[in-house]
């Protein structure tokens, strides 16, 4: 009975998704609630069922190395973009997958979006919320209609929601623009949100004046938007 399951199961396809590379933000900490590492797991088995590939920031310590590690022994794709000043082993530990070099973090967020069909923040510090806040700002602009999503693991992200509602009452965010940020308390509903997602929003820059911007000499790539 048991191995007539398991071949009902190896016989059921693969999930379909919309998606063929993700991009995780998320810390190089594992965090102290379980729960964030729990996520972390969750969420890289969600990608590898759908069989989604994964891009990512390169380390391999943390809720970086949680994912990392799950997606690519789950046999996806991973593809770790780093710094060269950040390469040593000692600041991100023993690579995941494939690792592409760059010069500087301005350049790191720029490829991770070009090679990124969505984005999705797991809890992090500092260096997450720059990078998730960065390709929301640019969906705003309307450099990309990518989705981006917030794995909010035990209300984690509660306060930035909160700050977000607040910009838009005080008039700082348009409302239609609040819906560029979808959250989920866990991998598998969030994941669902991000393969409905439509974009509400009117970018403020049009993709063919910001590409025009870029022949003009300006740092970020131009194919972020493809």
């Amino acid at each position: 009975m048991e191995n007539q399951q398991e071949q009902q199961q190896q016989q059921l396809p693969a999930m379909r998704s919309r998606f063929r590379r993700v991009c995780v933000f998320c810390g190089s900490s594992p965090g102290r609630n379980p729960s964030y590492q729990l996520a972390a797991l969750q969420l890289a088995k969600e990608l590898v069922e759908r069989e989604i590939d994964l891009v990512y920031g390169g380390g391999s310590i943390g809720l970086m190395g949680l994912v990392s590690q799950a997606v690519y022994e789950g046999g996806r794709h991973v593809l770790g973009v780093i710094p060269k000043t950040l390469m040593p082993r000692e600041i991100t530990g023993e690579p995941v997958g494939e690792v592409k070099p760059v010069s500087g973090m301005h350049q790191r967020k720029a490829e991770m979006a070009r090679q990124a069909d969505a984005f999705i923040a797991l809890p992090g510090g500092y260096g997450t919320l720059e990078e998730l806040l960065e390709v929301i700002t640019w969906a705003q602009l309307g450099i990309h209609d990518k989705p981006v999503g917030l794995l909010n693991v035990d209300g984690y992200y509660n306060s930035l929601l909160s700050f977000i509602d607040k910009a838009v009452d005080e008039g700082f965010v348009a409302p239609a623009a609040r819906h560029i940020i979808v959250s989920a308390q866990n991998a598998h509903d969030l994941m669902v949100k991000l393969e409905e997602y439509e974009p509400q929003h009117c970018g403020v820059a049009s993709k063919l004046s910001w590409e025009m911007e870029q022949q003009l000499g300006y740092t970020i790539k131009s194919d972020i938007a493809r």
